[in-house]
């Protein structure tokens, strides 16, 4: 008479939301210790320490320090913990269906505040990384690109909806949204000079109208 012999089934639920809940870990510690100390001085060893975990377990579920840091930048710009595509962010769903320019504008001013408070520090401490390092001037021009390259599609959806004055071309329009909602931007104006961070907001909605649409 042959034994059977019987198989254990594993379930892997708990062992990854257990990775997951590490690997958020490792990402809080990593932007404290980047924001604290600046992205040179932070160390792969100082971010384990502070997530109470092994140096190799930041390799392996995370990566080295670049690869920390474009994480963060994603998390912040979709405002949860994994990056989300633009197309699917709720604000570009409003400004597509939105048929009237200023309100467009309006969505991504109140838009770009929110995302700023989370990551305006963390760009700052990219470029600043950026002008030493390789790795982090890749990633750097990474991000930049692609919020010229998202820029230019909100300018194109704008000019869609007769929301672009006469004479000023798409890629001018962009570049206009593009400098003026930049972290550096937004740090002079709310630390730098104190204004409340709505005040922001209204000052980029109202600068954009006046800048890029036609007048009325």
């Amino acid at each position: 008479m042959t034994k059977q012999v019987k198989t254990r089934h594993y379930d892997n639920t708990a062992r990854s939301e257990q990775s997951d809940e590490t690997r958020q870990a490792i990402l809080d510690a990593a932007r404290a210790q980047m924001l604290e100390q600046g992205y040179r001085a932070t160390t792969i060893a100082a971010i384990a320490r502070s997530a109470g975990v092994h140096v190799d377990t930041v390799y392996a579920l995370v990566g080295r320090k670049p690869v920390l840091l474009r994480e963060l930048i994603e998390q912040a710009i979709s405002g949860s913990d994994e990056a989300i595509p633009a197309e699917q962010r709720h604000y570009v769903s409003a400004i597509r269906s939105e048929p009237d320019p200023r309100r467009k504008l309006a969505i991504y001013a109140r838009a770009t505040r929110e995302i700023h408070a989370r990551l305006a520090p963390l760009l700052l401490a990219l470029r600043d990384a950026s002008t030493t390092e390789p790795e982090a001037r890749q990633v750097w021009e990474e991000v930049s690109e692609r919020r010229a390259r998202n820029m230019r599609e909100l300018a194109q959806d704008l000019k869609s909806v007769g929301g672009i004055r006469s004479g000023l071309s798409i890629a001018e329009a962009a570049d206009t949204i593009w400098v003026t909602n930049s972290a550096e931007v937004y740090v002079l104006l709310t630390t730098e000079r104190g204004w409340p961070p709505r005040r922001y907001e209204r000052w980029l909605a109202d600068t954009w109208s006046r800048l890029l649409l036609p007048n009325d």
